[in-house]
């Protein structure tokens, strides 16, 4: 199996971490590929991966009661799918659904976590590379409120 270092390494998520503290991620890392219309998750499951996204599109959903999935986000080639691992209790806060063949960077989010537990400053790396994420899909799904319910008002 090839490194996944030197790859994550080049992720933006990961640009500017210290080379220790890579080299401690790089053991949670897997590939993953999902085709398209596929499901990477659900809203409500446990939340036990995260993903740096390779190539590919990934569409953020939620459900909305009077019109079904509702797009809130669409995410790309750079980008990093799901936060939910790292705030208790890691269930997911919304779909996320392959709309095209993608190539992903997994992360096991329970080894993450022990290693987190382990190395602090570890922990507090990631949490600031991941407000940063958290922000922007709030954001996001804020803008879609707006966009929804107000066309109801």
């Amino acid at each position: 199996m090839k490194n996944l270092e030197p790859i994550m390494e080049e992720h933006p998520f990961f640009r500017g971490l210290s080379p220790e503290y890579l080299q401690i991620i790089v053991g949670c890392a897997s590939n993953a590929v999902f085709k398209d219309d596929i499901y990477i998750f659900q809203e409500g499951e446990d939340a036990d991966n995260f993903y740096l996204i390779r190539e590919g599109k990934i569409a953020l959903e939620t459900h909305a009661p009077a019109q079904g999935a509702i797009t809130v986000q669409t995410l790309g080639k750079g980008e990093v799918l799901g936060w939910s691992w790292l705030v208790p209790p890691y269930k997911w806060c919304f779909n996320a659904r392959a709309i095209e063949t993608t190539r992903m960077i997994a992360l096991d989010a329970k080894c993450l976590r022990d290693k987190c537990e382990a190395e602090p400053r570890l922990g507090f790396e990631l949490l600031k590379q991941f407000a940063s994420v958290i922000v922007s899909r709030l954001q996001a799904a804020r803008m879609q409120a707006l966009d929804v319910y107000g066309k109801s008002a």
